[in-house]
This record gives C-alpha cells, sequence and structure tokens, in this order.
C-alpha cells in the first residue's frame, strides 16, 4: 500500500480520513489512568525480584563480562 501524502489531500479527504479514525477511536476499551497505573505498579512489584536490571546479574552468568583485559607496557 502506498504512502498517503496528507497534503495533496482535498479537505473533505482530510475531514473523511479523521472521521474514520474517530471511529475507531470510540470502540476502544478505556480504562482510568488511576486503575492502569495501579495494575502497572504492582505488576513490576511482583517481578522486580526476578528483574535483571534491579536485582543485577551475577558475575558468573554475565555473557557480557570481559574474558581478559588488556596490558600497556
Amino acid at each position: 500500500m502506498p504512502a498517503i501524502n496528507i497534503e495533496d489531500l482535498s479537505e473533505k479527504d482530510k475531514l473523511k480520513m479523521e472521521v474514520e479514525q474517530l471511529r475507531k477511536e470510540v470502540k476502544l476499551d478505556r480504562q482510568p489512568v488511576s486503575k492502569c497505573s495501579e495494575e502497572i505498579k504492582n505488576y513490576i512489584e511482583e517481578r522486580s525480584g526476578e528483574d535483571p536490571l534491579v536485582k543485577g546479574v551475577p558475575e558468573d552468568k554475565n555473557p557480557f563480562k570481559e574474558k581478559g583485559g588488556c596490558v600497556i607496557a
């Protein structure tokens, strides 16, 4: 499907596209931010014990650990 250049459309076509988009958006199931943020917070807190970004990676299991060093004399 080729890309549509908005500037090339007539005002009527732009308004039709906007109405189509609004019709799609009105069908979306929406949740209050207060509820969603609480669920996200709980999800993160439940999994924080196994999160390597929070807990860290043990040196013996770190695949990115430097194998050796370089000595310049």
